[in-house]
């Protein structure tokens, strides 16, 4: 019987397609520049397109794609449309120069405009950073040539009635009112594909104070600068500074990082007690541990998570600024990064701490030196979270008269996509599988399932993913490790880095002790597999609160009692 030959499925092809762009751009970062839509970037592109991942929407059709726009957009610097050339550097002292920083919406990294034509982007968080620059880089400058292809009309430069119109609008010295901004956005769709209200509905928010229409602005200079690389071939180029390639891999700014904190620890005589460190956001630790105490009154009013809520709402500063001043009056050391990685540290000694007015489950410790130290750390970035928790958890001092970390637990709270289940479910992980390798980080799990039931939040728990990067997935890849016998329950792109690293320094180097507690828990931040519920349809908004804060407490109690 003649064996029957089977043609590779969409997963496979997915899987294929990411494996080449990431051995794609690290040849291009070796080589130290490309031209992303000329030959050098042709195999990023091809791969993109034949990915289609669900966060770049309608990537592979003639219509434009919005939502993936104002993603990609919110996680570059404002102007980056207009530049021809786009340089990634390292950390080479532009902070201190008169170029003004420019950070994007959605990530922290400084970038600077160094003239008319040129952006530095500044990479400080290792090589998962520089695959989410040009993977955003590409889909721009694919939808940008979307652009030039229906408004061309010849290979002389002659253009459509609508990009007139468009350009107009946008080279106008005067402030559009109402009725000239919905005939540009009348024109405007005509060259996107897209109907009037889609435009309407998406334009607020693309707008910023300085540039209430933006998306005219930007959906203008992409084009533009598309039209000018196929009639005058003058290519839109990416650039990585030497100091940039001589530095990556090698842990500068994560080894800055942790001496910084190890100082402050010896300086505070702080660095032989029992140490418990958590990588969350900078808020709900801190929230968790002082708004009882600090804001009595709302709280005997609302139920706790309605307090939560209303700290989250960004007009209630003055509720927040209490509950900081509380905070730092109890023994909260506030750490600023300066390293570069962009991760701010918050110190508590819990001995300082009034545990009596907690709301916590927690047994009421006698105050003495063995009462622990929580360092909590801002989240880190795909491959940093190794760097930085490898260089954190190695010991102090030189050689000789090194200084152990009394390390005895490290808990990750994160967001995450979820493959079963909607935003603001919680995943419990068992496992970490590291995308493209055959790498996987099973472990012991301090929080169970069974802790967080019948809180009002669906929990699920599973082996997840740590994906190369979010903005590369597809529903089909994605289906394929839900329904194979790896039952990964979701993604995020930092777990099996953080795992690595703990792993490497409590069972292979031995600088911790080897039976550390680990507790990892996730928040979904969307559905990739649901239409309309990836990344690039908005934030969580309150859905994150209650999972944010059951994730929170319940590590502190563990922290606590253990």
């Amino acid at each position: 019987m003649s064996k029957k030959h089977q043609g590779r499925n969409r997963a496979q092809e997915s899987t294929s397609a990411i494996e080449k762009m990431y051995i794609t751009m690290r040849h291009l970062f070796n080589r130290g520049f490309y031209k992303p839509m000329g030959v050098s970037g042709e195999t990023l592109r091809e791969s993109l397109l034949l990915l289609r991942p669900e966060i770049y929407g309608s990537i592979a059709e003639e219509k434009a794609e919005l939502n993936g726009l104002i993603y990609v957009i919110d996680r570059l610097p404002i102007g980056i449309e207009e530049c021809r050339f786009i340089n990634l550097t390292s950390d080479e002292g532009y902070g201190s120069s008169h170029f003004e920083v420019i950070i994007p919406a959605k990530r922290r990294r400084n970038c600077y405009r160094i003239d008319e034509e040129q952006m530095n982007i500044e990479i400080t968080r290792g090589r998962s950073e520089i695959y989410d620059i040009l993977t955003h880089l590409t889909f721009l400058f694919i939808e940008s040539h979307k652009i030039s292809k229906r408004v061309l009309m010849n290979e002389k430069g002659d253009t459509t009635r609508d990009w007139i119109k468009l350009e107009k609008a946008v080279t106008s010295t005067t402030k559009l009112n109402q009725k000239e901004r919905e005939v540009a956005i009348t024109h405007t769709g005509n060259i996107l594909g897209r109907t009037f209200e889609e435009l309407n509905a998406i334009y607020p928010k693309f707008a910023t104070k300085a540039q209430p229409d933006r998306l005219l602005h930007v959906i203008y200079w992409l084009g533009k600068l598309a039209i000018e690389e196929v009639i005058k071939n003058t290519k839109r180029t990416v650039t990585f500074s030497p100091v940039l390639r001589e530095r990556l891999g090698h842990h500068i700014h994560g080894e800055a990082w942790a001496e910084n904190i190890k100082n402050v620890l010896v300086d505070n005589d702080l660095i032989h007690r029992p140490t418990h460190i958590i990588s969350a956001n900078l808020h709900s630790v801190m929230n968790t541990l002082f708004t009882p105490k600090a804001l009595g009154a709302l709280v005997r009013k609302h139920e706790i998570f309605t307090v939560y809520e209303k700290l989250s709402n960004e007009a209630n500063s003055d509720l927040r600024n209490k509950i900081n001043q509380l905070a730092l009056k109890e023994g909260m050391i506030f750490i600023k990064d300066k390293s570069g990685t962009n991760i701010d540290v918050q110190l508590f000694d819990t001995s300082k701490i009034d545990l009596k007015s907690s709301d916590l489950n927690i047994s009421k410790k006698a105050k003495d030196s063995e009462n622990p130290i929580i360092l909590v750390m801002d989240y880190a970035f795909g491959e940093q979270a190794y760097e930085t928790i490898d260089e954190l958890l190695k010991p102090y001092g030189k050689k000789g008269e090194s200084t152990h970390l009394n390390i005895e637990s490290v808990s990750i709270m994160g967001k995450a996509g979820i493959l079963e289940g909607g935003k603001g479910d919680i995943m419990i992980p068992s496992a970490h599988i590291f995308e493209g390798t055959a790498d996987n980080y099973p472990f012991e799990n301090e929080l169970k399932k069974e802790e967080l039931e019948g809180q009002g939040v669906d929990i699920y728990e599973g082996s997840m993913i740590t994906v190369l990067g979010t903005s590369l997935q597809n529903k089909e890849l994605l289906k394929f490790f839900h329904d194979s016998t790896w039952h990964v329950i979701g993604l995020e792109m930092e777990g099996a880095h953080y795992q690595k690293a703990i792993q490497a320094a409590s069972k292979v180097r031995r600088s911790i002790n080897p039976e550390v507690k680990v507790r990892y828990a996730y928040y979904a931040s969307d559905n990739p597999l649901e239409t309309g519920s990836t990344l690039a349809s908005g934030g969580l908004g309150t859905s994150g609160v209650r999972p944010t804060y059951l994730i929170t407490r319940k590590i502190l109690e563990h922290i606590f009692n253990q």
